[in-house]
C-alpha cells in the first residue's frame, strides 16, 4: 500500500492527501471519528484513541500511527480489545507506521493514523 507523510498534519495514502486522521481497515480509508473519545480529553491533555472509536480489529496486527512527535494517548482498554480479538499493536510515531504501510499488501492492513502531535 501506498503511504507517506507530507508534513505535520498531512499525510498521502493510496495517492489520496488526508489532513486528518484517517483509519485503514483492509485498504478501505475513512475518516476517524474522534467524538467518542472527547470526553477523555481532559485527563490526557489530548483526545486520546480510546476502545469506544470504531478501531479496525479484523486483523492479526493493529498499526496505530501516534502522530508526528508520537504523542496521541492509547488507553489502556484499547489495549486490553487488541488482547481480547488477538489482534497485535504497533504504535509508532505516524511517519514510521506510514512506512510500514509500505511494506504491506492493502487488504492486509489494518490501522489508526493521526496525523498532527
Amino acid at each position: 500500500m501506498q503511504a507517506r507523510w507530507i508534513g505535520f498534519g498531512e499525510i498521502e495514502v493510496a495517492g489520496e492527501r488526508y489532513d486528518h486522521d484517517i483509519v485503514i481497515d483492509e485498504g478501505k480509508v475513512s475518516r476517524r471519528i474522534k467524538k467518542p473519545s472527547k470526553s477523555y480529553r481532559d485527563r490526557f491533555g489530548h483526545t486520546p484513541l480510546s476502545a469506544k472509536e470504531t478501531i479496525p480489529w479484523s486483523g492479526k496486527r493493529l498499526i496505530i500511527g501516534t502522530g508526528a512527535d508520537g504523542k496521541l494517548p492509547i488507553m489502556p482498554a484499547v489495549w486490553a480489545e487488541a488482547e481480547r480479538h488477538g489482534t497485535e499493536i504497533v504504535a509508532l510515531p505516524t511517519e514510521e507506521a506510514l512506512r510500514l504501510l509500505c511494506d504491506s499488501d492493502a487488504r492486509d492492513v489494518h490501522a489508526v493514523l493521526h496525523v498532527t502531535c
